[in-house]
């Protein structure tokens, strides 16, 4: 276990920089290395104070650059890769998407094999399993139920087909003779200080008199907060560490949730922000059916014009099936093989993102009062 190395791509995003802190707390970690195309001011600052704790070094660069990632991967113990795309309502481009998920996953990998680096944990995502109709009821699924997305969208098909070689490359060769083992953890939607969706949410309505949009009221999920999500990267690394553990690990995949009540999106929002005066908005939304059928329609209104206009449609079926199905998940599997339980409860995670939620009211307000000087 002495002096070992982990890299952690995606290391300066929402959920990456949490699994860096936690890393600094572990024991006989000789070096950090966190890897981002490039990291905030801000961010770079905190990180340089956790320096005196444990070796962290920065890496800035771009993960489709091959000499730059098999640097990267010289004499590293582990990886946990959190690098990707995410993009729900597809605004960026297909192409952009497919390479870092896919074709960045695929060259990481390769370089793991060529520097032998033997542990990988990867971090997955839920639309890996679907959901892929809005009138399928799923309700806390496990992994044995192998459920897959059939959506041909950039987000949930390269994650899928990023996993997928993840999970094929456990028992691959590596180069000093050695065996690359790998594991998937696939966790609900992420909530959490700092989370990007939840401060769209937020943005938008401190621009529209506190009025958040309730726009997935049929929906019922399971979120997960971000502090267990990189919880579970932890134990994922410490099982396929240990000898007894890891054969019951390599090659598998897990669902990340928590003690988060089961809710809609529009409902854990507006729990997250009430304090602050938010509401819902009480407007009436057109039926599921007609959302889903418009949404087709502007899909096919996007086609057509692609030869002469990038038409981006402000919703398509994927998005109104994710925002409209039953979809829960239990989290047992990785309780039993990773010894995974939460480490904030939902009370906790509810008070750390509603003071956050307060902060951007806060900076709202005097942004405001600073423009009427």
């Amino acid at each position: 276990m002495a002096g070992w190395t982990c890299l952690v791509t995606g290391a300066g995003g929402f959920l990456g920089q949490r699994i860096v802190r936690l890393l600094v707390e572990e024991g006989e970690l000789q070096e950090i290395r966190a890897l981002d195309k490039v990291f905030r001011p801000e961010l770079r600052e905190e990180f340089s104070k956790l320096q005196s704790q444990s070796k962290l070094t920065l890496l800035e660069g771009d993960i489709l650059d091959e000499q730059f990632m098999k640097r990267a991967c010289q004499g590293t113990s582990a990886v946990i890769h959190a690098a990707c795309v995410i993009d729900v309502f597809n605004v960026i481009p297909r192409e952009t998407i497919m390479n870092v998920n896919l074709k960045g996953t695929q060259m990481l990998l390769e370089a793991c094999a060529q520097a032998s680096v033997p542990i990988f944990v990867y971090t997955s995502s839920i639309e890996v399993a679907g959901p892929n109709s809005y009138r399928e009821v799923i309700r806390n699924a496990c992994e044995d139920e192998h459920l897959e997305t059939t959506w041909s969208a950039a987000y949930p098909h390269s994650k899928k087909l990023a996993e997928k070689a993840v999970l094929a490359a456990n028992g691959w060769a590596l180069k000093n003779g050695g065996t690359l083992y790998t594991c998937a953890l696939r966790p609900m939607y992420i909530y959490g200080e700092g989370s990007p969706f939840l401060y769209g949410f937020i943005d938008h309505a401190l621009k529209n008199n506190g009025i958040l949009p309730h726009n997935s009221r049929f929906s019922v999920v399971n979120p997960v907060y971000v502090g267990n999500v990189a919880w579970a990267h932890i134990l994922a690394l410490r099982a396929l560490r240990d000898p007894e553990k890891a054969p019951h690990v390599q090659g598998q995949f897990y669902y990340i949730a928590d003690d988060t009540p089961h809710q809609s999106y529009d409902h854990l929002n507006y729990a997250l922000s009430r304090e602050w005066g938010f509401c819902l908005d009480s407007r009436r939304s057109p039926p599921v059916l007609l959302q889903y059928w418009l949404g087709f329609l502007l899909e096919v209104v996007s086609f057509l014009l692609r030869p002469i206009y990038r038409y981006q449609p402000p919703f398509s079926r994927h998005t109104v099936t994710l925002l409209n199905s039953v979809f829960t998940f239990s989290y047992k599997k990785a309780q039993r093989d990773l010894g995974y339980k939460p480490l904030f409860s939902w009370e906790k995670a509810k008070q750390k993102t509603m003071e956050w939620v307060g902060s951007l009211v806060e900076r709202h307000q005097e942004a405001a009062r600073t423009k009427a000087r």
